[in-house]
């Protein structure tokens, strides 16, 4: 394979004459033409290797694209075709080395050396952490585990595959045990590791190999903690606790003191969009799952989350507003919630405007809303509003696209509401016959 290379500025200029390619003019780029050796480049991806590796075939890879050929599911050797026998892989220094020589050698031509690789972490070593870790915390020292937090760190940040190792033996749970030891003597007296082992975690459940997905399981102590954090000052750690929350069991969550006003903080003073969306994901599971659903709903309307959401809404990104929308709509079912978005002046005309504006979703969630407001009371002023603020045109082009049954139905009832006053609304364009509508 021939790749071409591109000649920096200090050897364009002391070797113009030589490599100028035929018919270049004064001052254009001058372009060489290197072929990388055969033996350099990794069958798989033809990519000159940087971290070669040799199966027990003998065949010679890329670490990188022969560990993502046997993670999709391969079990021979992509050269040979021969069943593997081990999927052991063992470093090539040999051939490393020859490659970071001709680097060198090619080093005019705008080739860089490869960085010597890093030997992966072995479930050896993570387990050995792991025990002095637990060993660490049975003793309740802290300056020891948070050494071995920070060893862990550097090894998740080394590589993928180090991450896959890590998840692989059990880190996880070691690391929540931690986070369960520490929490139950004191938060404040021991919050250097606790936010250690908070950052790992939450790196651990945000990350996904296939569909595997690593799931959390925390004691009552260590939420009473993550809570703890969402009233901090540290935007990290209180970024990381919701992310964390997000994962935890509902029914846990919803008995924990304080998560209502943690989270109500969140979205009041907002300190990212990915806190903002787990924030809020985990506020649509407590007041659309939670057994005591209509008593948190009532709890976050008394503490203003109605017009907080609403101000989200009207400059918030598809996911944000998505995922107020939903809240907002739950929210809706209870009495205090209903009442308070109907009396707010900025509901209505903002939650029609963002029909068939942000995504299938949110219009589904939106036409929930606006048949809560309008449904049940049935005041002549509102549904006027509503259609003077292109309500009837919305849903009913919602109908022509299609959508889910359930908010057809609330569709075909809003429009079958709204018709009956179209004749009685001003600025409306009447031009349509929707006599077939029955009121």
């Amino acid at each position: 394979m021939v790749l071409s290379w591109t000649k920096r500025n200090m050897f364009r200029r002391t070797s113009k004459a030589k490599h100028q390619l035929p018919g270049a003019g004064d001052g254009e780029l001058t372009v060489e033409e290197i072929t990388i050796p055969t033996n350099f480049r990794c069958p798989v991806s033809l990519d000159l290797m940087k971290d070669p590796v040799t199966l027990s075939t003998g065949i010679t890879y890329d670490r990188f694209s022969i560990d993502k050929w046997i993670e999709a599911g391969n079990k021979t050797c992509p050269v040979t075709n021969q069943k593997l026998s081990t999927f052991e892989i063992t470093p090539n220094h040999t051939i490393r080395k020859m490659i970071q020589s001709w680097c060198v050698e090619n080093s005019s031509y705008g080739i860089e050396r490869i960085p010597t690789p890093r030997i992966p972490v072995s479930g050896y070593e993570v387990n050995e952490v792991c025990t002095r870790l637990l060993s660490g915390c049975r003793n309740l020292d802290e300056k020891k585990c948070v050494e071995f937090v920070g060893k862990i760190k550097i090894w998740w940040r080394e590589s993928e595959r180090n991450k896959r190792v890590i998840i692989g033996n059990g880190v996880s749970s070691v690391l929540a045990t931690v986070f369960d030891s520490f929490s139950c003597v004191s938060f404040e007296e021991h919050v250097v590791v606790l936010e250690e082992v908070l950052e790992i975690l939450t790196w651990i459940v945000k990350t996904s190999f296939g569909d595997s997905k690593t799931k959390m399981c925390l004691s009552s102590s260590s939420l009473n903690c993550l809570v703890w954090f969402l009233d901090g000052k540290d935007l990290g750690a209180r970024q990381n606790a919701v992310l964390l929350l997000k994962e935890m069991n509902v029914e846990e969550l919803s008995r924990i003191e304080g998560v209502v006003e943690g989270l109500v903080k969140i979205v009041k003073e907002p300190i990212g969009s990915s806190a903002t969306k787990a924030c809020l994901t985990t506020i649509f599971k407590l007041v659309s799952s939670a057994k005591n659903r209509d008593e948190i709903s009532e709890r976050f309307v008394e503490l203003g989350l109605v017009s907080f959401l609403l101000e989200t809404i009207v400059d918030g990104e598809k996911g944000i507003c998505e995922k107020a929308l939903g809240v907002l709509d739950c929210l809706c079912d209870c009495k205090k919630g209903k009442e308070v978005v109907q009396t707010n002046a900025l509901a209505l005309p903002l939650v029609i405007k963002k029909l068939l504006r942000v995504s299938p979703l949110a219009s589904s969630f939106a036409v929930g809303i606006v048949r809560k407001i309008l449904c049940e009371k049935k005041e002549e002023r509102v549904l006027i509003e509503a259609i003077q603020l292109g309500a009837f045109q919305k849903l009913l082009v919602m109908l022509q696209v299609g959508c889910e049954e359930k908010t057809k139905e609330n569709t075909t009832e809003l429009l079958k509401l709204l018709n009956g006053y179209r004749s009685k609304a001003e600025c409306v364009d009447n031009s349509l016959d929707f006599k077939y509508l029955k009121n």
